[in-house]
C-alpha cells in the first residue's frame, strides 16, 4: 500500500503507524495511507523560522515576486498531472480547474503585487506624521515580515488552491509555510509539493507539508509565528481557543464555512435576463464541488410572489444534471470527497428535514453514470423549501455541507436583508437585479455581516466570475460564524504578515531607514544633475536646485493657446468677483510644465522616460510676477526585472518634484515617475 509522506526538515519522510487510510472518491478503492505521528513538530517549526524564514527576510518584494511568478509558471506546465490526481477527489474538470488553476492564478496575482511594495524587504506604511513645530522630529511607520512561521490548516475540498493561495501571501511577505492539508485529500497536495520542492524555486526551509493529522503542531507555535485554519466553524473556534494561540498571543486567521444566501430582487422577473442568471447561477452553485465549497449556496431567498416559479426553474435544472464519474460524457456532477462526508451531510439534511419539505431529491434514490453508487461517495442534489423562514430558523444554524440548499421567501428587501444576515455572518451573499437602487439598498443592509457581496445583472454576466469564486486582489473572508478573518485581498492579505512599528526620528534619519526621501531631510545637491547619473549612481535625497522663472500674462495666454484651457479664472479677470482668486492665476498644469522646463537636463543620457505623476497637488495661486523655482530630489528607488534577453535593463526612480515661489512657500508639489537605464545590462 502506498504510503504518503511528509516533506520535513529537508526531507520526505513518514509517519509511524496508519492515521488515515485514503479512498478514492468515485471507486472508494484504497489509495493509500498516510500518517504523522512521530514527528517532531518543535523541531519542524525551528526549521521554518531558522532556514526558511532568514532567507525569506533578506530578499526585497520584488525579489519574492519574482519568485513567485517562476513559480506560478513552473506549475502550469505540470498541470494536467494534478487534474489526473484531482478526479480521485470526486471532481469534474471544471471543479479541479477551480482548484488548480484557481490556485496557480493566485500565485501570479500575488507576484503581479510587486509593483505596489519598494525594492526593499520591508514595507514602509502611508506617510510621515509631523511632530514637531520646526519639522525636525517626525512619526512613521514600518512593517517588517514576522520572525516566525505561517501554519496552514486546510480543508478537504480544495487540496490545492487551499495551499496557494494562502502561502502566496506569506511567502510575498517574506515569511515561511508549514501547509497541514485535510488527510482525506493530501494525495493531491503532495502531487504538487513534490513538485515544487524538485523545482528548487523555493528556498529550503520555506515550504514544509504534513499530511498526516498534525497532531500537536499548534502546541509550539510562538509569538512570531501565524496560524490560519479553513474548515468548520466549530472546528475553528477550538482551535482558536487553544491556550498556546493565547499565552503567545498568536495572529490566528479563521475562514469558516458559512451559510452564505442568494438574493432574487424583486425587479428581476420571469422573462428578464437577470431570472435566468438568478436560476442558472443558483444551481451552479449547489452542483459545482458537488456543493462542497465554504462559499456555496446554501439559502435561497426570493420574493414570495415568484417562489413557485424559481422553485420549479431550480428543480427542473437540477434534474437534467448528470451525477457520476466525471470522466464519463454528460456528467455535470462528481461526488462528494468521502464516505465520511456523505454521513455527515445526511445527518444535517435528516436535522433539516425537521422544519422543513424536501422539494427535490432523494437521498435514497438517484441514478449514477458510470460508478457504483454504493461504493462511491455520491450524494444526490437537495432542495429544500421553507415558507416561514423568521420561525424555522434550522435554515440559518445548520450547514450540510453537500449539494443542500433551502429556497425561502421574503415580501420586502428589508426583509431579504433580515434573512441574510440570519446567517449569522457569511463570506458571500449575491444579489441579482438590473435595478441599482434594489442591489444598493441590499448592498448597504447586508454588508456588515457579509465579507463579499457579488450583484449581478446582464451587464457583467459575461465576465462574471460567479458567487462562489473569491478573487486574489479581494479580501475572503467574514464576519463571526465565517471567522472573522481576512484571506488574500491583495495587498492587505500580505500585510497580515507584518509587523507594524512607528518610527520617530530626524527626517534624514527617517529617510535612511525608509529609503524614501522625508520632508526636511538633508538635501545635497546632485552633482552631476540626476538626469546624468544611472539607476545604481542614484542616492536617495540628493536635489537638483534649478534656475528660476518669472511668470507672465504671456504665459497664461500661451498655455491657454496650446493647452486648449480656456477656464474663466485663467482668462478672464473681470469674473472673479467671489472666488478665492485675487487676479487672474496661471494654469496649475503650466506651473508643473514649466517646473519640467526648469529641471529636466535635455540631453541625452541615462533617463529613458518619464512615464507619469503622482499625488500631484496646487497649494498655493500663482499670479503673473510670480518667481518659480523647483527642487528635484531623489524620492524612492525600485528596481525592475528584464521582461527578456534584449530588453534594457533599468529601474523605476520617483522624484519629488517641488515648486516655490520667491517668498520660499511650495506652490506645487508632485512626483514623478522615470524609467533609468541601469550600468550593468546583464
Amino acid at each position: 500500500m502506498r504510503r504518503y509522506q511528509n516533506y520535513v526538515l529537508g526531507q520526505w519522510v513518514d509517519g509511524s503507524g496508519t492515521e488515515t487510510i485514503l479512498n478514492h472518491a468515485i471507486t472508494g478503492e484504497i489509495l493509500g495511507e498516510v500518517s504523522s505521528e512521530g514527528i517532531d513538530f518543535s523541531d519542524v517549526l525551528a526549521y521554518g523560522r531558522k532556514k526558511g524564514a532568514e532567507v525569506l527576510r533578506k530578499m526585497t518584494f520584488q525579489e519574492r515576486g519574482r519568485m513567485l511568478k517562476a513559480l506560478a509558471l513552473f506549475l502550469t506546465q505540470k498541470k494536467e498531472k494534478y487534474y489526473e490526481v484531482s478526479a480521485w477527489t470526486g471532481a469534474t474538470r471544471v471543479d479541479s480547474w477551480i482548484d488548480i488553476e484557481g490556485g496557480i492564478g493566485n500565485l501570479f496575482a500575488n507576484a503581479s503585487l510587486r509593483r505596489q511594495f519598494p525594492d526593499l524587504p520591508y514595507y514602509v506604511d502611508g506617510v510621515a506624521a509631523p511632530l514637531s513645530k520646526n519639522g525636525s522630529f517626525i512619526g512613521h511607520h514600518i512593517m517588517v515580515p514576522k520572525e516566525g512561521v505561517a501554519v496552514h490548516i486546510n480543508a478537504f475540498n480544495f487540496p490545492i488552491w487551499g495551499m496557494l493561495e494562502k502561502i502566496a501571501v506569506n511567502l510575498m511577505a517574506g515569511v515561511p509555510a508549514i501547509v497541514k492539508p485535510s488527510e482525506f485529500t493530501c494525495y493531491l497536495t503532495e502531487v504538487m509539493v513534490r513538485d515544487i520542492i524538485d523545482s528548487k524555486i523555493l528556498p529550503e526551509g520555506c515550504l514544509q507539508l504534513i499530511c498526516g493529522l498534525g497532531r500537536g503542531i499548534i502546541d509550539h507555535v510562538q509569538t512570531d509565528d501565524v496560524v490560519t485554519f479553513t474548515g468548520s466553524a466549530a472546528t475553528g473556534k477550538l482551535l482558536k481557543a487553544h491556550p498556546r494561540i493565547a499565552a503567545e498571543s498568536v495572529a490566528f486567521n479563521l475562514e469558516a464555512d458559512s451559510l452564505n444566501a442568494t438574493i432574487l430582487g424583486e425587479k428581476a422577473l420571469p422573462g428578464t435576463e437577470e431570472f435566468d442568471l438568478f436560476i442558472k447561477e443558483t444551481v451552479k452553485e449547489i452542483t459545482i464541488k458537488a456543493g462542497q465549497k465554504c462559499t456555496a449556496v446554501r439559502r435561497i431567498i426570493v420574493p414570495e410572489n415568484l417562489l413557485e416559479e424559481v422553485q420549479n426553474g431550480i428543480s427542473n435544472r437540477l434534474a437534467s444534471t448528470k451525477i457520476g464519474d466525471p470522466s464519463v460524457e454528460g456528467v455535470r456532477m462528481g461526488s462528494l470527497a468521502t464516505k465520511l462526508q456523505v454521513e455527515r451531510v445526511r445527518a444535517n439534511v435528516e436535522l433539516l428535514k425537521e422544519s422543513q419539505e424536501i422539494v427535490f431529491g432523494n437521498m435514497d434514490e438517484f441514478d449514477i453514470l458510470g460508478a457504483d453508487k454504493s461504493k462511491g461517495a455520491f450524494f444526490s442534489p437537495i432542495l429544500f423549501r421553507n415558507s416561514d423562514p423568521f420561525t424555522k430558523t434550522a435554515c440559518h444554524d445548520i450547514e450540510a455541507f453537500g449539494p443542500v440548499s433551502t429556497i425561502m421567501p421574503y415580501k420586502t428587501m428589508d426583509d431579504a436583508i433580515r434573512l441574510a444576515k440570519m446567517g449569522k455572518g457569511s463570506l458571500v451573499s449575491s444579489i441579482v437585479t438590473p435595478d441599482n437602487k434594489e442591489a444598493t439598498e441590499f448592498v448597504l443592509g447586508a454588508a456588515s455581516m457579509h465579507g463579499r457581496i457579488l450583484v449581478l445583472n446582464k451587464e457583467c454576466a459575461k465576465e462574471s466570475t460567479g458567487h462562489g469564486s473569491p478573487m486574489p486582489l479581494l479580501t475572503h473572508g467574514g464576519p463571526g460564524r465565517a471567522g472573522g478573518g481576512e484571506e488574500m485581498g491583495g495587498k492587505r492579505g500580505v500585510l497580515h504578515y507584518l509587523q507594524r512599528t512607528a518610527i520617530q526620528g530626524h527626517p534624514t534619519t527617517i529617510t535612511a531607514i525608509t529609503k524614501q526621501f522625508q520632508v526636511g531631510a538633508e538635501m545635497p545637491e546632485a552633482n552631476p544633475h540626476v538626469f546624468r547619473k544611472h539607476f545604481e549612481e542614484l542616492v536617495i535625497g540628493e536635489t537638483v536646485f534649478t534656475h528660476k522663472h518669472t511668470v507672465t500674462d504671456s504665459d497664461i495666454v500661451n498655455f491657454a493657446n496650446v493647452s486648449g484651457d480656456n477656464f474663466y479664472a485663467h482668462m478672464d479677470a473681470t469674473s472673479l468677483d467671489g472666488t478665492i482668486f485675487e487676479r487672474r492665476v496661471a494654469h496649475g498644469y503650466f506651473v508643473l510644465s514649466k517646473a519640467a522646463g526648469l529641471f529636466v537636463d535635455p540631453k541625452k543620457g541615462p533617463v529613458l522616460l518619464n512615464y507619469g505623476i503622482d499625488e500631484a497637488r496646487f497649494t498655493k495661486p500663482v499670479y503673473p510676477g510670480a518667481t518659480l523655482g523647483v527642487r528635484c530630489t531623489v524620492k524612492e528607488k525600485i528596481d525592475q526585472e528584464k521582461r527578456s534577453e534584449d530588453d534594457i535593463a533599468k529601474g523605476i526612480v520617483k522624484f519629488l518634484v517641488d515648486v516655490y515661489d520667491e517668498t520660499g512657500e511650495t506652490v506645487a508639489l508632485a512626483t514623478i515617475l522615470t524609467m533609468v537605464r541601469k550600468i550593468n545590462q546583464e
